[in-house]
């Protein structure tokens, strides 16, 4: 019988599977993997039956990991926000720069100003960033156009992103982000068109892969967002939401009642939220880039978190107002010094857990025969130094779906 043959064995490598298991970082006993097409097809040691190959790769003693995941990011947008930043430094609080027509509404108007080429050459830049540092799966949210037509182009715009790079794009519908000028004082209006006009018109357009809300006093309140929940559901759109960022509104039970596959931000989250979170198996998504730029001081309760078992994702949160970064590695960093994540927790956060965060599991997020031959392959002795260097990108090389 002809022994297989796989399209590329790489040897001499640490793997870390990044699986739930006994081992850190799911290390295992082996130094060789497989692809064969798209997916992993073997693992093991070299010298004890790994198939014949039409490649092979040696990566000399590196550490290969599965591709980073970006669970959450607000990639696509046009201008920028230093303006606001220098106000921030100066004083002004978020709440306050918002009331002035800053935050949300000034990348809006950029946005809604920029075509829709103008916006993909603009987050084209961006992505080329994240995935330079190791990123082969990243979820973009509209929420600057908060009309229809500039909310398609947002979202046409990432999925052209996803048909031009060698990188998975997931589109996710946030038009109930922020209250648009048209809107003033109206936010029940508003609401209406996002359920009624522009969420079905989305959907059958096919470029809603989920569906996620700002849920917050300066944007809408748990009965708004409960209704659009509602509307998604019978479409049958996966559903997150932004929650308990800058207080408790009780989000994260609305979002684990809907089954929702995560959680954001979360600072303000109490036990109860926590505990609904867990028996729903809504996954909190953590975002230190923002707790950092708007130098907040209530911190996410890890500590509740790992208590009642709720997976850990972390992000970059990539958005000109809060968070304007693309930078995987200072994310980790920033968890681990500012809410005492550990190290594997926090690789887990970019891998594993960012994967179920986007429904994603059963496909990437871990090294497992059977799934997508998204890897990373770092110049590294370690995975810890991956969470300990602050910013560094010791990225060596990546595949997407086993091609670099």
């Amino acid at each position: 019988m002809a022994k297989a043959v796989c399209d590329r064995l790489f040897i001499n490598a640490h793997l870390a599977t990044m699986t739930k298991g006994d081992e850190p970082y799911g290390a295992i006993d082996a130094d060789s993997l497989a692809i064969s097409g798209e997916k992993i097809s073997w693992m093991g040691l070299a010298e004890s039956g790994a198939p014949e190959a039409r490649e092979v790769i040696d990566i000399e003693g590196r550490w290969m990991t599965p591709g980073l995941i970006d669970c959450h990011t607000h990639l696509v947008y046009a201008g920028n926000r230093a303006q606001e930043f220098e106000m921030s430094l100066n004083g002004a609080t978020y709440e306050e720069i918002a009331a002035k027509g800053g935050g949300i509404l000034s990348t809006v108007k950029a946005t809604r100003e920029a075509s829709e080429s103008d916006l993909a050459a603009e987050s084209q830049i961006r992505l080329e960033a994240m995935m330079a540092a190791g990123v082969t799966t990243v979820e973009i949210k509209s929420g600057y156009g908060l009309d229809l037509e500039n909310e398609v182009k947002m979202l046409e715009a990432a999925k052209h992103l996803g048909e031009i790079n060698p990188v998975r794009v997931v589109k996710t519908f946030l038009g109930a982000h922020a209250l648009p000028p048209e809107f003033a004082g109206d936010s029940d209006g508003y609401m209406a068109k996002v359920i009624h006009e522009m969420l079905p018109t989305i959907h059958a357009l096919g470029l809603v892969d989920a569906i996620d809300a700002f849920c917050e006093k300066i944007a809408f309140s748990e009965d708004q967002v409960r209704q659009l929940f509602k509307a998604a559901d019978k479409l049958n759109i996966p559903i997150k939401l932004h929650a308990e960022q800058l207080s408790n509104q009780r989000g994260a039970e609305l979002a684990a009642h809907f089954k929702a596959l995560s959680a954001d931000h979360l600072e303000y989250i109490d036990e109860r939220g926590v505990k609904e979170m867990a028996k729903a198996g809504t996954v909190a998504v953590i975002l230190p880039g923002a707790f950092y730029y708007l130098r907040e001081t209530q911190k996410p309760p890890i500590e509740l978190f790992r208590k009642y078992n709720v997976p850990l994702a972390l992000a970059t949160d990539c958005n000109p107002g809060s968070s304007p970064t693309t930078n995987p590695q200072l994310m980790m960093n920033m968890a681990a010094v500012l809410f005492r994540m550990t190290p594997e927790e926090s690789l887990a956060g970019f891998t594993r857990n960012a994967a179920r965060a986007l429904g994603l599991s059963d496909k990437i997020g871990t090294l497992e025969i059977g799934k997508q031959a998204d890897l990373a392959i770092w110049d590294i002795e370690h995975p810890s130094e991956l969470t300990q260097a602050i910013g560094a990108n010791p990225l060596h090389s990546r595949y997407f779906g086993g091609h670099k």
